[in-house]
């Protein structure tokens, strides 16, 4: 139980963060002009902080090894970058619950999917009805969000 609650904890921590992120960019954005602006602003504070904890941590050596990883896999920087741009873009359109709720709808779609095919060395995880409900209720949820 503790090996379940400990990155439970450190997961719901950082969607609390991601819930502070999002409006203090989309205010970034609003002050600047620009929501592109605000997230290469935000993604420029996020890589310095990174770079600073792998140097502290000793792991900088491990950046040298990107040259060997399928290319492909670099992809991810762009997608967390339109997800920084998406949500500080819906915010003063939607409001945050329901920007956040449509955003978590989104990464539940492609979670049950990831978890049930596996790709990218994923353990599989089948879709069972006890899966699809809590989805539909966070699906009720965002409708509601925004009733």
């Amino acid at each position: 139980m503790a090996q379940t609650l400990f990155p439970l904890f450190v997961i719901i921590a950082a969607g609390c963060m991601a819930a502070l992120q999002a409006p203090m960019n989309a205010a970034l954005g609003q002050g600047l002009g620009s929501g592109t602006a605000a997230a290469t602003i935000s993604f420029g504070v996020g890589f310095l902080v990174l770079l600073a904890v792998v140097l502290i941590s000793g792991e900088v050596g491990h950046l040298s090894n990107a040259g060997s990883v399928n290319r492909w896999l670099l992809i991810g920087g762009g997608l967390g970058a339109f997800y920084v741009w998406a949500i500080l873009w819906a915010i003063p359109a939607l409001g945050v619950v329901t920007a956040i709720s449509g955003m978590i709808m989104g990464q539940l779609i492609v979670a049950l999917f990831l978890d049930a095919f596996g790709p990218l060395g994923l353990p599989i995880t089948a879709i069972t009805p006890q899966r699809l409900l809590a989805i539909a209720l966070v699906a009720g949820g965002l409708v509601l969000s925004k009733v």
